[in-house]
This record gives C-alpha cells, sequence and structure tokens, in this order.
C-alpha cells in the first residue's frame, strides 16, 4: 500500500492552504496537486473504497486540524447518484477508478434550478472544480449502472461538519450535515510501517 502518496498530498494542500491565494490559485494548483494523486490507483486502503448497496459513501481520509480543508474518498455503488446538492466552499473532484457524471445546475429568473448545459463525465485521472464562484450546485451520478467508482474530493473546510443544502426541482433548498461513512481514519503518519519514509 502506497499510503505515502496520500501522506504527501496532504502535505501539498495543507502547504497551498497555508500560503493563502485567491481562489483560481488555489484551485488551479489544487487540481495539479490531485491530478497527479489520482494517476495511480495503489495507495487508498481497501477500508475507504467499499461500497454500500443503499446508497454512495463518504469516508473521510484527512481533516486538518483547523477544519480549513478535508480530503474524502467517495465511493459510487452502481447507478448511486446524489440529490442535487451545493457545497458553499472551493471543492476538488478527481476519479480514481471508473468514471461519474455531474450534472451543473444555474437559478432561472424565477428562482428555479435549471440544469446548466450537458451533463460532464469525468473518466479515471480527471479532475475538476466547484466552488461559490465557478458553479456550485449539481447532482453526481456513477457513470456504470454495473461496477463501483470511487472519486476523490477536496474541499476548503470540513464537508462532513458544513451545514449546506440539497434542492427540490422548484429550487427550494433542504438543510443537511453530510456526516461521513467512517468512524475511523487510514493512519497516515505511523512512517515505522512505509519503507518508503526510511
Amino acid at each position: 500500500m502506497a499510503i505515502h502518496k496520500l501522506r504527501r498530498f496532504v502535505g501539498t494542500i495543507a502547504a497551498l492552504v497555508e500560503a493563502a491565494p485567491r481562489e483560481p490559485e488555489l484551485i488551479e494548483h489544487g487540481l495539479a496537486a490531485l491530478r497527479e494523486l489520482v494517476r495511480d490507483d495503489d495507495w487508498l486502503p481497501d477500508a475507504y473504497a467499499a461500497p454500500s448497496p443503499e446508497r454512495y459513501r463518504q469516508y473521510l481520509l484527512h481533516a486538518d486540524s483547523r477544519e480549513r480543508f478535508s480530503v474524502v474518498s467517495f465511493v459510487w455503488g452502481p447507478g448511486q447518484q446524489t440529490p442535487v446538492h451545493d457545497h458553499t466552499v472551493w471543492g476538488l473532484i478527481g476519479v480514481l477508478r471508473g468514471a461519474e457524471y455531474a450534472q451543473p445546475y444555474t437559478r432561472d429568473a424565477a428562482g428555479a434550478l435549471r440544469a446548466h448545459g450537458p451533463e460532464v463525465r469525468l473518466e479515471r485521472g480527471e479532475v475538476e472544480a466547484v466552488s461559490p464562484t465557478l458553479g456550485d450546485i449539481h447532482r453526481v451520478r456513477n457513470a456504470y449502472d454495473d461496477r463501483v467508482s470511487v472519486s476523490i474530493h477536496v474541499y476548503g473546510a470540513n464537508i462532513g461538519a458544513v451545514r449546506r443544502s440539497t434542492y427540490a426541482t422548484d429550487g427550494a433548498p433542504k438543510p443537511f450535515i453530510s456526516g461521513y461513512s467512517n468512524d475511523v481514519l487510514p493512519n497516515l503518519w505511523d512512517l515505522s510501517k512505509d519503507p518508503v519514509a526510511s
């Protein structure tokens, strides 16, 4: 298991957030780091890639101690999807396994939500960003009805604790806090078990 790749990525994002660049620069450099992380599929522990037959899973991989960012794995069972939802913070998405579709939404003049352009398909190794300034409302789904997909997400907060909203088609918000699917985190810091760190 090449967990050192996740540890290095966490360090890169921490340094980037600490430097406090403007959002476009943060997103540009964050996407480059995420693209590097999802290029290889040999570092995610199996426990954080396990699907559920009921719904997609959101596993916390790392949360910054000051809650400035978090890293999660989303595990999509066959045909699973989110409701239409927002984030309220910047987010980076990279596909590690399989593929996913994201349908962006925007509000019309009456305040109702409408699909904004076609669904965007992200293949393994591809990345994209969301934020309140770029477009923050979307629905995401597994591109496959017969296999699991896994994507890695980075958010500008402890996303499992952020008060966000899902949306009905008329644009009416329903508040929610997502939480996480796991109770324990992968141990990134025990270097005695990591031959790369020796």
